[in-house]
């Protein structure tokens, strides 16, 4: 049976990464469909622990993780290391003695917990002394409903509010004069401010290698000469080849002796991951690992039998689609800059092709859209099990290929 998982990010006021909520299912079709919660629950911690492994999907940071009723009462909890868990209560949970005693049980052996999508009601003030996070919806919640909570919270400073559904710049920036301290959703993939803007040279000259490593029939003469003429991109490209990821016999000593132990995919992927990582220190990490994620899915999607897209072209496709959001400008008028094939252009821009089928299951994972994913899946004839496997072996990749640049 196959183990569902996703991840969402969660972030501070600075817009680092703190935590991501994972999000399991047993199947496609909710939460806990076929099965009673016990032995969905088990399948969760079961799965972190032999299948996925929290550092895995976390990235070594906090992993908040829904905890229903009967679960707490069995103290799933526990099983999970207290260093890397937020414990969420579900917002269905009833606010009883009994999970009082629980909240102080995990308090003392050092768990955070948090309550989801809450509700402010005076008989949850008894629970305020153990908890560590309110996560409150914003599109759910008025104005006067949140400042309700935080008057509620105020005598308790350990409390922090935590933004759910933060979908827009101006919903982060609203949030903050609200007094939240965390914020969920995707509002840091979005552009901040849509602007004209151009590359500078140094990015249109990665641009232009990956362009020309896209194609079907690279100059590797002509990519050589690039490197050898520009000294932060070989000290890069050299770096990058003594890592252990690559098994080599001997010292690199000069730039061919690089691009052949790299070879010519690995290559690819290196050259669009220096392109991404030139905007990264003006953007939050999560947004360079997603874009990561979403190249290597595509092209491990691109790779399956009977798929017709090339696997560079699936990989750039991945890479380029958060752009946008990296840059703060619209993505059609920044893909015009760029010499990329009319494949690409109308996967990114228009959402058609097989491309963009690649793209649009990646999206789905991201969000937990397990009927989407199934569709899709069905749609290019793909076992969901085997793409459930090559999306979490692409967060794998990601996570090792972004610690290293």
């Amino acid at each position: 049976m196959a183990f569902f998982a996703a991840r969402q990010p969660i972030l501070d006021r600075e817009k680092t990464l703190v935590a991501y909520e994972l999000l399991f299912r047993e199947s496609l079709k909710n939460v806990f469909p076929d099965v009673g919660e016990d032995m969905a629950t088990s399948k969760i911690i079961e799965g972190l622990q032999f299948n996925l492994g929290l550092d895995t999907l976390t990235e070594n940071k906090l992993a908040f993780i829904n905890f229903t009723q009967e679960t707490l009462l069995q103290r799933y909890p526990l099983l999970l290391p207290k260093e890397q868990v937020v414990v969420e209560i579900l917002e269905s949970v009833p606010p009883t003695r009994q999970l009082l005693n629980i909240c102080k049980e995990f308090k003392e052996k050092g768990y955070q917990i948090a309550l989801d999508d809450y509700e402010h009601k005076k008989v949850w003030l008894h629970f305020f002394p153990y908890i560590d996070i309110i996560k409150v919806d914003l599109r759910a919640s008025s104005a006067e409903q949140i400042n309700e909570i935080k008057r509620a919270a105020e005598p308790y400073p350990g409390i922090k509010l935590l933004a759910e559904k933060v979908e827009t710049h101006e919903e982060f920036h609203q949030a903050i004069e609200m007094g939240f301290s965390y914020f969920q959703g995707y509002f840091f993939s979005k552009p901040e401010v849509m602007r004209s803007r151009t590359l500078d040279p140094s990015q249109l000259t990665v641009a232009r290698l990956m362009t020309e490593l896209a194609g079907e029939d690279p100059d590797i003469a002509a990519i050589t000469t690039v490197f050898e003429t520009d000294v932060n991109l070989s000290f890069k490209l050299l770096r990058y080849a003594q890592s252990p990821l690559f098994k080599r016999r001997n010292d690199i000593t000069n730039i061919k002796q690089a691009i052949i132990t790299l070879g010519l995919q690995e290559l690819r992927r290196f050259v669009s991951l220096l392109f991404t990582a030139q905007f990264s220190d003006r953007k939050p990490a999560a947004l360079t690992v997603m874009s990561l994620v979403r190249a290597r899915f595509c092209e491990h999607l691109s790779a399956q039998p009977g798929q017709e897209s090339s696997e560079a072209g699936a990989f750039l496709t991945g890479m380029l689609s958060l752009l946008d959001g990296l840059l703060d400008a619209s993505l059609p008028e920044l893909l015009e800059k760029l010499p990329l094939s009319p494949t690409i252009k109308t996967a990114l821009i228009q959402g058609q092709g097989r491309l963009a089928e690649y793209l649009d299951t990646a999206k789905a994972f991201e969000a937990a859209d397990w009927p989407l994913a199934q569709r899709l899946c069905k749609k290019m004839e793909l076992g969901i099990d085997k793409v459930t496997r090559l999306y979490v072996d692409s967060v794998r990749w990601a996570t090792v290929r972004e610690k290293m640049e």
